[in-house]
């Protein structure tokens, strides 16, 4: 398991490479160009200028999240040629510095959705939080003026630009069904998936977040029979998944390490949380302890230790702790307690490993 840590750019995030670099075990950063629009190739001066600031601090650049998806992708609209162009151009740029993995997602409108980003828990700490019953009658303009109203940092897919054009965009995915979804995205992979391949590449879809339709868009990496799907669209080794724990998570029905065991040779990616699921739907974020949410992170470990997981890994979103100042989910303090955590649960499962072989040394 390679161990990297998400970081939002220079200037952009308030966690500096430098304190990312006291975090045990942490080789590389996952990064973004997250300046640039959805659909438009990338610079390779603004490409280069993030592997010069990784290099500076001993990190590789290995994982790039996200490359986003245009609209007109999405939607299977007649410009949608041209901006899967401007992508197949960025991954051959990606490559040429030496990208390994890029995570993408393929949501409707929204990449993820949560009614609160300052939840208070019951130790004081906040965290992103998601309230099932208040979504039936909100108006999604609504839920845009609460999330975008945080001045200090940006929101990685809740860029202005494009919920600008919220109106027009929920008028555009009125008729589309989930079938005509899975018909655009293996469009779409069929298109980039051989780029990527000789680019040295492997894409990582992200699952929707949370894992069922909201706001009656329709949503299609739920849950594993929509992986196996997504899988064979097209079925090679640079079509993977970035199997998240906490997005499919969300859903108690979701077997994760079954998932990881099944699919093992096709995540190039992990991102690893944890989330508390109430009866009637909603859930909060937490610690990666695995006591203190619903998801079974010491199981999902283990599945990965089990199938020799040699890809990369990142704990994903974080609670606020401390007075922190930070970008919703994405502080240093809990993310590098959660580091920790995985990081204990895999030492523990390598010296039982070491100690079996030992033994069975011993008795031959």
């Amino acid at each position: 398991m390679k161990m990297v840590f998400r970081w939002f750019g220079e200037g952009n995030d308030q966690v500096p490479l430098a304190f990312i670099r006291q975090i045990p075990g942490v080789e590389g950063i996952v990064w973004a160009l997250h300046e640039v629009p959805a659909g438009e190739e990338w610079p390779m001066e603004k490409i280069e200028a993030v592997r010069r600031q990784a290099d500076a601090h001993g990190f590789h650049i290995d994982v790039v999240e996200s490359v986003n998806v245009h609209e007109s992708i999405k939607l299977g609209l007649p410009s949608r040629d041209r901006y899967i162009e401007n992508y197949k151009r960025t991954i051959e740029k990606l490559g040429r510095v030496g990208v390994k993995v890029i995570c993408y997602n393929f949501m409707p409108v929204f990449d993820w959705i949560r009614t609160e980003l300052y939840r208070e828990l019951e130790d004081g700490s906040t965290a992103l939080f998601y309230e099932k019953s208040l979504l039936q009658n909100m108006d999604p303009l609504e839920l845009v003026r609460k999330i975008a109203d945080n001045p200090k940092f940006t929101i990685p897919g809740w860029e202005p630009q494009r919920l600008e054009a919220l109106s027009e965009l929920f008028h555009a995915y009125r008729d589309v069904t989930e079938e005509q979804l899975w018909s655009n995205l293996q469009y779409f992979l069929e298109e980039i998936v051989p780029v990527a391949e000789g680019s040295g590449i492997r894409m990582a879809i992200h699952p929707d977040d949370p894992p069922w339709s909201v706001f009656g868009l329709p949503r299609i990496v739920t849950g594993r029979d929509n992986i196996r799907r997504l899988l064979k669209l097209v079925d090679r080794p640079a079509n993977g998944v970035t199997l998240c724990s906490g997005s499919l998570g969300a859903n108690p029905a979701n077997d994760i390490p079954a998932m990881i065991r099944e699919f093992a040779d096709r995540i190039p990616f992990a991102h690893i949380r944890n989330v508390r699921v109430y009866e009637n739907g909603d859930f909060i974020e937490t610690s990666h302890r695995t006591a203190d949410g619903t998801v079974d992170i010491a199981g999902i470990v283990q599945a990965y230790h089990d199938v020799g997981f040699a890809g990369y890994a990142r704990p994903d979103h974080g609670r606020h702790l401390w007075g922190e100042e930070c970008r919703p989910g994405y502080g240093l303090y809990d993310r590098a307690m959660g580091i920790m955590y995985l990081w204990g649960l895999w030492d523990a499962l390598e010296r039982r490993k070491r100690g079996r072989l030992h033994r069975n040394a011993a008795n031959q």
